[in-house]
């Protein structure tokens, strides 16, 4: 393998890396959006047990059968 091969292989596995790192990279920030849409929608339903817990008189335990969606 003479100079000029080696220099193309390498530029070639310097090209695929960086493709591979994009994606890496891409796929990195599409994992924080949805673990942040998580951590939301966990905090929310914290603070809706929270409000239940400091309304209930009898010390019941939070039941989602008692949450029922309007189109019931």
């Amino acid at each position: 393998m003479n100079e000029e091969d080696r220099l193309i292989e390498l530029e070639i596995r310097c090209a695929l890396q960086d493709e591979l790192l994009t994606s890496l990279n891409d796929t990195i920030a599409k994992m924080q959006d949805i673990l942040d849409l998580q951590q939301a929608q966990l905090r929310m339903l914290y603070n809706k047990m929270q409000q239940h817990a400091d309304n209930a008189n009898d010390n019941q335990p939070y039941s989602l059968a008692e949450e029922i969606p309007p189109h019931y």
